[in-house]
């Protein structure tokens, strides 16, 4: 069922945003075609979305449409799925994500979850909230926080609190982190520390170069290094005993009938 409150027409509708509704008895399926007005410096878009139920609102200082159960939205850059998905501001700017979040940055392939999530159209910044997770798949990375903030325009995700984030065999941990994508550059401060292999660096601020390996190591460094050449090097057999010597004696020989008495 999909009801509009506070009088909100399809004919209202019609006249801000071109609007087009079909309804299946399953769910609501709703294109949006958003056409911005040239003065406005805005753009041009379309959002698909789907849902259980749908509720729409609209006055003199706010607007929303609320998807509710199993509601998705799709645009040519990002998929959205989550229990409740809620678009509001002019153009349907601003959406909001709560309930088992997930989606995907379709430009970028990188997968995202989150127990709640905003995402500004126009400033293209999605920000994950809650246990966010995202992939970074052509580049297999994989980065936890409790807040991450992604830039689609400028590839640069800011993470906030409880981070980690593991790229083949490093695992890097701290309370702030900017990873640059398109670089493959990785800052972290708030403890950081980077875990590669059996070596370990920590330092005030960290800076982690994830296609070439380098790192740099600013204010209080400390670390272990191990040498897995030595470690992996097979153990030498210890020499063999060398093999007992007879001493010549050195006493006189007697002659054997000295030694009787003969004469």
């Amino acid at each position: 069922m999909c009801a509009f409150k506070n009088k909100l027409s399809l004919s209202q509708l019609y006249a801000k945003k071109s609007l087009c509704l079909r309804f299946y008895a399953r769910g609501v399926i709703c294109f949006l075609l958003l056409c911005a007005a040239p003065h406005a410096g805005l753009f041009s878009d379309t959002i698909m979305f789907t849902s259980n139920a749908m509720s729409g609102y609209t006055g003199k200082t706010k607007e929303y449409t609320l998807l509710e159960g199993n509601a998705v939205i799709r645009t040519a850059k990002i998929e959205i799925y989550a229990e409740n998905i809620e678009l509001s501001g002019e153009d349907f700017r601003f959406v909001s994500a709560w309930g088992a979040v997930r989606g995907k940055n379709i430009e970028d392939d990188m997968d995202f979850t989150c127990d709640n999530l905003k995402y500004d159209r126009v400033q293209e910044v999605v920000t994950l909230q809650n246990n966010a997770v995202i992939s970074d798949n052509p580049n297999g990375v994989t980065a936890k926080a409790e807040i991450i903030q992604y830039n689609q325009h400028t590839g640069i995700a800011m993470m906030q609190i409880d981070i980690e984030l593991k790229q083949k065999d490093a695992m890097c941990t701290g309370a702030f982190a900017i990873y640059r994508r398109e670089e493959q550059i990785l800052e972290m401060s708030g403890n950081p520390k980077i875990e590669k292999g059996s070596d370990i660096f920590r330092a005030r601020e960290v800076m982690m170069n994830l296609e070439t390996d380098e790192i740099r190591l600013d204010g209080r460094v400390r670390g272990t290094v191990v040498d897995t050449q030595t470690e992996d090097a097979a153990p030498v057999p210890a020499p063999a005993p060398a093999p007992a010597q007879t001493t010549p004696s050195t006493e006189p020989e007697i002659d054997a009938g000295e030694s009787a008495g003969v004469q």
